[in-house]
Formats: C-alpha cells, structure tokens, sequence
C-alpha cells in the first residue's frame, strides 16, 4: 500500500516559543493504517496531528521546516479548507469545534458548508445518528450536554464528509465505559471500510486489537515504534517506565467493583445531603439523592454514565448552583450556597474556564501568597519548567494540572476534581494520585469524579457510583 501519509524532517516551533515542539519528525502512514501517537503529556503528539490536519501553520502560527504530506496536501502550504474534504479531526477540547448551538445542526454543519443538498445533508444525518447511536443526544442544546457527550457529537461530526483520514485526539478523555465501546466499534468499522486513523490517546486499553502501530513521542521526537503485536508484549512496568498507561484493565476492574460503596471510613462527617434534588430548573431536574455523606481524610470516586448528573452534583455541593430542594449540611449545621464556597474547591472539568492569571505562578498563588508552598506543589506536578508562562499556552493535562495545584493552594477542606486525569499519561496520573494521597494525610476530603479506571482502583478509598436517577452500586 502507498502512504497517504508522509513526514519528512519535519521540525515545527509555536510563535513566540524558544523551544521546538516537534523535532525531525519522519514518518509514513499507509492507507487504511490505525496509528496510536503515545507519550507523555506534551510531547507533540497533539502538535504532530495538527499538521495532518492543517491547524499547523495556518492556524496555529509558528516555524516549520521539512515536508509533511496529508493525502496529497502539504503543511504550510495547503489552506485548512483544502484539507475539510480529506481529513476529519476531533479536538482533545470538543467545545472548541464546535459551529452551532443544538447538535443536529452541528452535524448538519459539515455537509452545509460543503454547498451540499439538504435532501443528501438529511440523509447523511440520520444515517450518523443511527451508526453512531445518537438519537438521545439529537435537537439538543450543546451547552447542556456533559463533556462525554460533547465528545461524541464531535467525533460523529467528523465523520460527515466521508474522510479519508481521521485524527483524533485524546477522544475518549471524558468518556464512560459504555461509550468507548461504542466509539471503539465505530472506529474498527471505518478501520475495516478502508480509513487511515490516527489516534494521541493516553488510555490505551480500548485500542486493543484496533491499533496497527504504536508511535512513543518524547520531547517533540519519535523515540520508538512498535507494531501492535510488540506492544501488547510490553509488561505493565515496561510501559509505566515509558510513562505510559496500563494496555489490560482486568484486575484494576475488580478491585473497583470492590470499592464500591464499601465506605469504610473512619473520619469525621463533613458533609450531608439529605433529599437532594440537583438540576438547573424544575423543567430539567438531573438527579435526586436522599443521603450522601463525605468525610475528611478520605478520596472518594465518583463514577456513573455521561449525563448522569455527577458535575451537577459536584457544582451543588461547591455552592456554584443551588439545589431544587433539599438540604446539605457542614460538619452538622445547615449550610448554603456561598457558605460551600467557603468550604470547597471544584476543578472543572473544562479548565479553560478558570484559568484567569498570566502565569502558571500567579494561577497557582491566586489563593494563596506562600511562594515556599507553591514551589512544592508545582514541582510535585511537574510545573516547574512551565511557572512563568501563560497558562492558555500549556497543552490540556498541563492546563488541568494547574488548576490542580490551584485546588491545592486554596488549603480548603473539600476538594472536588471532575475529571482531574482527563488528558494526562501515567507519570502525570500518578501525580496527581500522590497529591490525593497528600491531601487526604492532611485531611481534607477530595471528591473525584471520572471514568478513569487506573486512577479510580488505585488511589481511591471508596467509590459512589450515580446511575440512571438513583444512588446506587455497580460501575
């Protein structure tokens, strides 16, 4: 087979920056290839797929040298228009590709500005929402989706104009189980129907069997290539050595099935919520709980479905949004919405919404002005090198790690991360399970919530899991 994909020498450094972010990139990908770009967080692995796809130099300006060639396009030269009909790409941040307010528009959009028929744009549609089983997520409003469903309207969006080529990047960061395993059934569809794909992804046990070719970036180089037979032979020290995540989720998967809702806990109460009804009007009410307890010195996960309603839920409990009804309760009086915030701390999921400062530093010392103790933690999550630059200018684990280490420097007693491994490689993920640990010696109360299998069995004490309206077990 011929490459629809080749790279030659390529070397390409951001606008403004000293360092390179890729390094005398040579590569060839064949037609109908599956890809995995792997490494640790910032490595270039998103740099990389942003010349496949014409974002590099075009939109993201910068210094390029050597060729790389997309389906006939080459980077520097070829407009981002060009590229539409040939390669579709989902962003490690789905909300910021998005062109419409509801998402069946959003899927409309690529065929629309294409000049395509409607009569062909509805077909195309329909036949998207049915491959990629949607009709739930159809005539909705973007912004009220959670960030895994987002992701998948992305990804289905993508698709549209029958690409050559995929590049995706980091598409299952915000994913549950059960949509990974759809997204895993629609990626070796389009494998077998004759697409090139190209994945940057961290979690790497879903790409099992799909996967032709490991590529390891490290600081902007390619540093090793694997077939998929080589890398599945890889021990799980190996590719922790590498920085890499686990490639088998068995035995991680029964001890989270033994975590659940055990709540051996010997702390004190911090937290109740009795009759909670959490939503955002009477019209669309998320979930109802009648008891929820948190209690300090304790990591706690918090799993369920997309949509659930676990952002919700850690919104309320932060005091960000009131609940419907119900009461919640702080070391055993009644408390409300600004008194939580006296009390709680949330990383958000989408950080891009609390990053205001013009350094990673003053990001970090925003609540806190002791510098010693904001050494300590920017060094603990590998922020060091970064401290004195714009925040807007990290990768997204970076980004998520600083607001991490802003959660950290509040010194409040309840911090609740919502997906605080979102996008982040092994080394980065242990991190922040050590910094859990940390807090929880200090005795503070850290709610996590996500889908991240690895970080939820290793780091945390006990797991709720939010399902279908009830507060239930299972996972």
């Amino acid at each position: 087979m011929m490459n629809v994909i080749s790279s030659k020498n390529i070397s390409f450094s951001y606008m403004n920056s000293e360092q390179a972010s890729l390094k005398e990139i040579t590569i060839g990908i064949e037609e109908g290839e599956c890809i995995v770009l792997c490494g640790r967080s910032g490595s270039g692995k998103t740099t990389f797929s942003r010349l496949l796809n014409g974002l590099c130099p075009m939109f993201f300006t910068g210094k390029l040298s050597g060729k790389c060639d997309t389906a006939g396009l080459q980077a520097g030269n070829a407009t981002i228009e060009e590229y539409v009909p040939y390669v579709g790409s989902v962003f490690q941040n789905p909300k910021t590709q998005y062109f419409n307010t509801d998402t069946t528009a959003e899927l409309a959009f690529p065929c629309e500005n294409c000049g395509f028929p409607s009569e062909e744009i509805k077909k195309r549609v329909n036949e998207c929402v049915q491959r990629f089983q949607l009709e739930g997520l159809m005539n909705r409003s973007i912004f009220k989706l959670s960030g895994g469903e987002k992701q998948r309207v992305a990804f289905a969006a993508s698709t549209m104009l029958d690409p050559k080529i995929l590049v995706l990047d980091e598409p299952t960061s915000n994913l549950d189980a059960s949509a990974i395993s759809k997204l895993r059934r629609m990626i070796f569809e389009m494998k077998q129907s004759g697409k090139t794909i190209i994945i940057a992804e961290h979690r790497l046990a879903w790409l099992n069997d799909i996967a032709d070719r490991y590529v390891l970036f490290e600081s902007g180089e390619i540093k090793q290539e694997w077939s998929a037979k080589e890398f599945l032979q890889l021990s799980q020290s190996d590719l922790y050595e590498i920085g890499l995540r686990a490639t088998r989720l068995d035995i991680l998967k029964e001890i989270i099935e033994n975590k659940l809702n055990s709540q051996a806990v010997s702390g004190n109460m911090l937290l109740k919520a009795s009759n909670l009804v959490i939503g955002y009007d009477k019209k669309t009410e998320v979930y109802k709980l009648n008891n929820f307890f948190l209690y300090d010195g304790t990591v706690v996960g918090l799993v369920g479905h997309n949509g659930v309603g676990k952002s919700t839920l850690a919104k309320t409990l932060c005091g960000l949004i009131k609940p419907l009804s119900g009461s919640i309760q702080w070391k055993g009086q009644m408390v409300k919405g600004k008194q939580l915030t006296n009390h709680a701390f949330l990383v958000m999921q989408d950080v891009n919404y609390q990053l205001f400062s013009d350094s990673v530093r003053d990001e970090a010392l925003l609540g806190n002005n002791n510098h010693e103790q904001c050494n300590q933690v920017l060094k603990m999550l590998g922020l060091s090198e970064v401290s004195e630059r714009h925040p807007m200018s990290l990768s997204g684990g970076q980004k998520q790690r600083v607001a991490i280490a802003s959660a950290i420097l509040s010194n409040k007693e309840l911090i609740v991360l919502d997906e605080p491994t979102s996008g982040l490689d092994h080394y980065h993920m242990t991190q922040v399970g050590n910094l859990l640990h940390m807090l929880k010696k200090q005795g503070k109360c850290v709610l996590v919530i996500t889908h991240d299998e690895e970080l939820t069995a290793q780091w945390c004490d006990y797991i709720i899991r939010l399902d279908g309206g009830n507060y239930g077990t299972g996972y």
